[in-house]
């Protein structure tokens, strides 16, 4: 397991939602945000890993590395993740659900080309690093929460950055797969 791809997955599928964890952040506490977070980034991440094992069944590893167009079409293609979801009256509910509604579709793509193949022991050490990575970064962006060059930052170069990131997994899975020697094989 590549923990860089990992760390740089992560980044790249939560950019986006760092800008709402600074708000959920203003409105409850740091521990019912780190909860509500962490379930949802561990939720996504088992439906990737058992996606991933089923289509495994089937098809061969190199054949599957055809799932790293999934991130690179995304670099791509602008879609509207700020929807959030409907407010509830649980503060770890509500980060909860509001992370499913705006990372759910992009973690999968993301995620599940990644983990594919991958032993359960890996995945087991994919969920604690994650994990960790997810309480990290909330507790960071409570700290920076007030610093206005970091929301400008993000602001002004965070889509650039998170497509880059986007484009250098799907080529990571192209190439981790086997699907580049397969297909130079053929040559």
């Amino acid at each position: 397991m590549n923990y860089g791809i990992l760390g740089l997955t992560f980044i790249s599928v939560n950019l986006d939602f760092f800008f709402m964890l600074l708000f959920l952040l203003k409105k409850y506490r740091l521990p019912q945000v780190m909860l509500g977070y962490l379930l949802g980034n561990l939720v996504l991440l088992s439906a990737s890993y058992f996606i991933g094992q089923a289509l495994a069944v089937f098809l061969p590893e190199w054949l599957l590395g055809i799932l790293g167009l999934l991130p690179i079409y995304l670099a791509f293609h602008d879609d509207d993740d700020d929807d959030g979801a409907k407010q509830l009256s649980s503060p770890v509910l509500n980060v909860f659900l509001t992370y499913l509604s705006v990372c759910a579709g992009c973690n999968l793509a993301i995620f599940l080309p990644v983990l594919v193949g991958q032993s359960f022991n890996n995945f087991l050490i994919t969920l604690i690093f994650i994990g960790g990575l997810s309480l990290l970064a909330v507790w960071l962006i409570h700290l920076l929460a007030d610093l206005p060059a970091v929301a400008d930052f993000i602001e002004s170069h965070g889509d650039k950055l998170m497509k880059i990131c986007y484009i250098v997994i799907g080529f990571y899975v192209f190439w981790d797969s086997g699907l580049i020697r397969h297909i130079l094989g053929l040559f």
